[in-house]
C-alpha cells in the first residue's frame, strides 16, 4: 500500500462503538427478571467473577446510578430524552469471558444487545434500540489494556517521540467504534486511515467464539475495517502498527470572516490545493457562524498540523498556498502527542493526560450531522449559496477534511472503506440545538 517499514505494533482491548444484533428468540418478562436471569445465566458460562455493584446497572435497583451510566459516553442528546426507548439495563464486563457469556446468554434469553465503547456514533446506535425490545447495553469502557511492542521502551507516548498512530480527530472516541468506521485522523493523507494500519483483530462471534484474524478469514477481516462493522462481531482487540512522526510537528488555526476573504479567494484557493499539498500537510476547514449586536458573519478557520518544523512549514505553504498569508506568529511547534490535543480543540496547552479521560472538550447537545465527499471544488456561486444557507441556521457548522497523499494511492478495495482516489474533500454538515 506504499505505507513505510514495518513498525512497532500494539493491541487495543476495547471495543466496538456501534452495535451487535441478535434477534428475539423468547419473549421475557420484567427488566428485573430478565436481569436476575442474564445473571445467573453468566454464571454458567464464565469462570471470572463480575461484582454486580460495579458491573450491572439497571432502572429497578438505583434509577439514579443507570441514568447516570447511560448518559457518560452518549453524545447525542437527542438520544436521551424521556420518548426514547432505554435499556432493561446495562453490563460493564470486566474480561473477555463476560463478553463471550453475554452473547451466549442473550441468544437464550431472546434479547437484543447493543455494544457501547465510546458511545460517538451519531444516531445513538450503541444505546437505543427503538426496533427491537427488550435490549440490553454491553459497555466496554471498563476493558481497558494497551500491549505495546517497542524495544526498550514501556509506553508510546512516555518514551516514544517518535511513534504515532494515523487515526483520531475527536477524543471522546472509542477505538472500536472509531476504526470500523474507518480511523480519520491529521496523519491520513501521509499513512492513510487508521483501519489501513491494522495488522490482526480479535472478535466474538454470534455464536460467542472468540477469533483473530486467521480464524475469522480474510473476508470478515476486510468487512471489519472500515465497513463500521455492525454485525460482523463484537472487536475485543486491535493489532495495529505504529507510523514514524517527527519529534516536531507545527500547528495552526488561522480564521477569516466572509470580508476577510472577498469572492471566496482562500476558500477557492484551498478547494484546487488541498489534496495535492505535501502529505506532511493536514489542513482542514471548520465553518462556523458568529453573532455580535445582532449581526451574523460566517468565519472559516483553518485548523492544520504539519509533520515538521515551523520553518519547513513555511516554505511547503509559501509555494503551495500563499493566500492564506500564513505567518509565523500563527505557527506553533509541539509533539505529535500535544498536537493530537490540540486538533481536538482542548484549550491551548493543555496537559496531554487529557486525552486518558474519553472526554470531549465541547459541551454535550443535540445533533444532527451527515456527510459528503466531493470530487470536483464547489464553484463560487454555489459557495454564496453554502454561505447564505449557514447564516440563516442557529448553530451550523461543516468540517472539510482533506484527501490527497496516501488516501489516493490505496486501492479502494483494500479494506471495506471506497473513499480513495478521486476524493479531494469530504464535508460534514452539523446543526445542534439545546436541550
Amino acid at each position: 500500500m506504499g505505507i513505510s517499514k514495518p513498525s512497532p505494533a500494539f493491541s487495543f482491548l476495547l471495543i466496538f462503538a456501534l452495535y451487535f444484533s441478535f434477534y428475539t428468540i423468547t419473549p421475557t418478562t420484567s427488566s428485573a427478571s430478565l436481569q436476575d436471569q442474564f445473571i445467573n445465566c453468566l454464571h454458567k458460562n464464565t469462570h471470572v467473577s463480575f461484582p454486580l455493584e460495579s458491573t450491572f446497572f439497571a432502572p429497578a435497583k438505583n434509577v439514579s446510578m443507570f441514568s447516570e451510566v447511560l448518559q457518560s459516553t452518549a453524545q447525542n442528546l437527542r438520544y436521551l430524552t424521556k420518548s426514547m426507548p432505554k435499556p432493561g439495563f446495562i453490563f460493564k464486563p470486566l474480561h473477555e469471558s463476560h463478553v463471550q457469556a453475554s452473547i451466549i446468554c442473550s441468544k437464550k434469553l431472546g434479547t437484543h444487545v447493543r455494544v457501547r465503547s465510546g458511545g460517538h456514533d451519531y444516531e445513538g446506535l450503541s444505546y437505543v434500540s427503538e426496533i427491537e425490545k427488550p435490549f440490553i447495553v454491553m459497555d466496554l469502557s471498563k476493558l481497558r489494556k494497551v500491549n505495546i511492542n517497542i524495544k526498550d521502551s514501556a509506553t508510546v507516548t512516555e518514551k516514544s517521540r517518535v511513534h504515532g498512530f494515523p487515526a483520531g480527530l475527536c477524543s471522546s472516541l472509542g477505538i472500536g467504534g472509531h476504526v470500523t468506521g474507518g480511523a480519520y485522523g491529521s496523519m491520513m493523507r501521509k499513512y492513510g486511515l487508521g483501519a489501513d494500519n491494522v495488522l490482526d483483530a480479535k472478535i466474538v462471534d454470534a455464536n460467542g467464539k472468540i477469533l483473530d484474524r486467521k480464524a475469522m478469514g480474510e473476508d470478515t477481516f476486510w468487512a471489519i475495517r472500515g465497513g463500521a462493522g455492525r454485525s460482523f462481531g463484537i472487536i475485543l482487540e486491535w493489532k495495529i502498527k505504529l507510523v514514524p512522526v517527527p519529534k516536531t510537528v507545527t500547528v495552526f488555526t488561522v480564521t477569516k470572516t466572509l470580508q476577510q476573504d472577498p469572492g471566496n479567494k482562500i476558500l477557492s484557493k484551498w478547494q484546487m490545493v488541498a489534496d495535492k499539498l505535501v502529505d506532511k500537510l493536514f489542513i482542514r476547514v471548520i465553518f462556523n457562524v458568529s453573532a455580535n449586536n445582532g449581526s451574523k458573519t460566517a468565519m472559516t478557520s483553518y485548523n492544520a498540523v504539519f509533520l515538521g518544523n515551523k520553518g519547513m512549514l513555511k516554505k511547503v505553504m509559501n509555494k503551495s498556498f500563499p493566500k492564506l498569508d500564513l505567518t509565523p506568529k500563527d505557527c506553533t511547534e509541539m509533539s505529535w502527542l500535544e498536537s493530537i490535543v490540540y486538533i481536538s480543540g482542548f484549550a491551548s496547552r493543555s496537559p496531554t493526560k487529557v486525552l486518558l479521560q474519553g472526554k470531549s472538550p465541547f459541551p454535550k447537545n443535540n445533533f444532527k450531522a451527515k456527510s459528503d465527499f466531493m470530487k470536483k471544488p464547489i464553484p463560487e456561486s454555489g459557495l454564496k449559496g453554502i454561505f447564505k444557507k449557514l447564516l440563516k441556521e442557529d448553530n451550523p457548522m461543516m468540517m472539510w477534511n482533506p484527501y490527497g497523499g496516501m488516501m489516493a494511492k490505496i486501492l479502494e478495495s483494500q479494506i471495506h472503506f471506497p473513499h480513495r482516489k478521486g476524493v479531494i474533500f469530504k464535508i460534514q454538515y452539523v446543526t445542534n440545538w439545546p436541550q
